[in-house]
């Protein structure tokens, strides 16, 4: 299987975190871009997020989710919250997202994932929007560690059973 296409280690100099339309109003914000490739169907994946008991099996934390536009979500023991934005089936989830270490005065996070049949598993595209600058290279690096890891094992172990 091809290695995963992810961004690179963060800096401020990161094409892969960019300066976001909110610098304008005075609030330093950033926008993350990340692709994998994860093992398994665009729906299985798409349901991985939305689902509450496979969210909370694939990053052993407590998720809770109500999966539809206007839903509220969160994740990881309630360190991130937000609601549902947009739903396509199987193809893409938008979500308002913050999490308890939000910095005051900003408004909530757009998080896009989009997925896409890619050999036999899922090519998920992840562009998270409107991050405090402060919070962007630790998200980077977490969406890695912690979505992105835990998620193809708990595919590659439904695979292996």
């Amino acid at each position: 299987m091809a290695q995963p296409q992810e961004s690179r280690e963060t800096s401020r100099e990161d094409p892969a975190i960019k300066p976001s339309s909110s610098e304008s109003k005075k609030l330093k914000t950033k926008t993350i871009k990340q692709k994998t490739t994860i093992p398994a169907a665009p729906a299985e994946v798409y349901d991985a997020f939305l689902d509450a008991k496979k969210h909370t099996a694939f990053t052993g934390s407590k998720a809770t989710c109500v999966p539809k536009v206007g839903g509220k979500i969160s994740a990881w023991d309630g360190y991130i919250s937000g609601k549902n934005l947009t739903l396509v089936k199987g193809k893409r989830i938008v979500q308002e997202w913050i999490t308890t270490d939000w910095e005051e005065g900003y408004p909530p996070s757009i998080l896009d994932l989009s997925f896409a049949p890619k050999g036999r598993g899922t090519e998920l595209t992840m562009i998270h929007s409107e991050v405090p600058a402060s919070l962007a290279s630790g998200f980077s690096v977490g969406w890695k560690d912690h979505y992105w890891t835990h998620l193809k094992r708990y595919f590659q172990e439904r695979k292996d059973n």
